[in-house]
């Protein structure tokens, strides 16, 4: 199974992909927007929409990289189908 870091990731993260990283952080749409820097209001009208992340690239950057930097992976369509996972962390905890 292949993991995609969002740095070299040729695919389009879907809402479902982020409504599953967000249930695996124990996340709220309000927690996703604090942590990264866009508005509740704007997580919340992504996340209505089924399909790919939509709204601007920056939007769509600052929410993939906010749930990145708390651990988790997102994994492209490879006959498993995409989807997310918390990252082994390697310091033991």
């Amino acid at each position: 199974m292949s993991i995609e870091k969002p740095s070299n990731r040729d695919f389009a993260v879907s809402t479902r992909q982020i409504k599953a990283a967000r249930a695996l952080l124990g996340w709220s749409q309000g927690d996703l927007a604090k942590r990264s820097f866009v508005s509740e209001p704007t997580v919340a009208r992504l996340e209505a929409e089924d399909g790919p992340l939509g709204g601007r690239p920056g939007t769509v950057t600052k929410i993939i990289s906010a749930l990145v930097s708390s651990g988790i992976e997102f994994i492209s369509e490879n006959g498993g189908g995409p989807g997310v996972r918390l990252a082994r962390r390697l310091d033991g905890i």
